[in-house]
């Protein structure tokens, strides 16, 4: 599981250097604009928890801290994937812990190392910021990312999936659910992407 012991001193290890990592990755400039998207879900006072979902197959523990999975020579749509996680009554849950892994543009998912797979830290804003690319299709799935966020070293792990708008393998995906469908608009040559995170605690 996520909140092993491995996670807990990666936390006391890596929290102080996570804000920092988060800005540099924001600060970069390489074709993303700095269009806002509105927050998804829309958070008030008493917010339904975001949905869970299955882990799938492909998780792998110990993933890098990162907030930027791209690789030089990688193909596929750069994106970026931000929001915050917020708890019920839509407070910040500063130092939360998000892990992203998906397939590549061909659908294709890296078990033997770490391409497409990282982990990163809410700043003291909740707010989490990821540079990847566009997921690829394989037969049976919708495009889809895969998420897993903690709120500190022993609290649950919420699992989920998140989901692009408009895609018509959506409907025939037995996974898919519009609740955790992202907020998406291109961005020069790239795509931003939002989702808002709501955890199960006030």
């Amino acid at each position: 599981m996520i909140h092993d012991d491995r996670l807990a001193s990666r936390r006391q290890i890596l929290a102080t250097g996570a804000s920092t990592a988060i800005g540099l990755v924001l600060a970069a400039d390489d074709g993303f604009s700095q269009q806002a998207l509105s927050p998804t879900p829309a958070c008030h006072n008493g917010e339904v928890p975001t949905r869970p979902e299955i882990e799938g197959p492909f998780f792998k523990p110990a993933s890098p801290l990162r907030g930027d999975l791209r690789e030089p020579g990688m193909a596929g749509r750069p994106i970026e994937l931000a929001g915050y996680v917020l708890t019920r009554s839509c407070r910040p849950v500063a130092g939360a812990l998000i892990e992203l892994w998906h397939a590549d543009d061909q659908g294709e998912y890296d078990n033997k190392g770490f391409r497409l797979r990282g982990h990163l830290f809410a700043d003291t804003k909740g707010h989490y910021a990821f540079r990847t690319i566009m997921p690829g299709l394989y037969p049976g799935r919708t495009r889809h990312f895969h998420v897993k966020v903690q709120a500190a070293a022993e609290s649950p792990v919420l699992t989920t999936q998140l989901y692009f708008p408009n895609e018509p393998r959506n409907r025939e995906d037995d996974f898919f659910h519009p609740a955790l469908v992202m907020q998406v608009a291109p961005s020069d040559d790239a795509l931003r992407a939002r989702f808002d995170v709501v955890l199960a605690q006030r």
